[in-house]
């Protein structure tokens, strides 16, 4: 095959792939993750594993943050803003892919950036997601002591690694909370 014929190949795989992310946007569900449909439930794990090389429940977590922030915030793709605190004892900051699946946030848009600076000591990971348009701020802390019952899910088979996070009370995988405007957005 030619350069140009891979190179067109390659477009048209590209196209493909943005027509069916773009195309779920019109139907995203907006209900509570674990009524989430099997066709978008599929996607999202698919998206995950494609991403991050594999779907682990940490990956489960994060899509399940960016869901609850883009519902409370009532946001659009490209609205949002989201910054990611890996805690010293995670094993990376797999949330933060996560996050960007269900949230429609890149390193490439610039919105979305893993900190330098760890999240705290008692912290699992930290997310903090802006919406644009509102200046609206959502805190989500994954407290350390979430993390055994969080890990524990990869034990089981990629679907009861969702089914578990989708299935955990909201305290028992994170705590959110409204954060005051920063000084630089007042």
């Amino acid at each position: 095959m030619s350069l140009f014929g891979k190179a067109t190949k390659s477009l048209n795989i590209a196209a493909c792939l943005a027509l069916l992310v773009f195309a779920r946007v019109a139907t995203a569900h907006d209900g509570p993750i674990a009524e989430t449909p099997p066709d978008e439930r599929d996607l999202w794990i698919s998206l995950g594993a494609r991403i991050h090389g594999g779907f682990g429940s940490l990956i489960a977590v994060g899509i399940r943050i960016g869901d609850d922030a883009r519902q409370q915030l009532k946001a659009a793709p490209r609205e949002l803003d989201v910054t990611y605190y890996s805690g010293k004892a995670a094993p990376c900051p797999c949330i933060a892919d996560g996050i960007m699946i269900s949230t429609y946030t890149s390193p490439g848009q610039r919105s979305l950036r893993v900190a330098a600076e760890p999240a705290a000591d008692d912290e699992f990971g930290r997310v903090v997601i802006l919406h644009k348009p509102t200046n609206r701020r959502l805190e989500y802390i994954i407290l350390q002591s979430a993390a055994p019952k969080l890990l524990a899910a990869n034990r089981g088979t990629i679907l009861e690694r969702w089914n578990t996070i989708v299935g955990l009370p909201e305290a028992e995988v994170f705590i959110r909370r409204e954060l005051p405007p920063s000084a630089q957005e007042k």
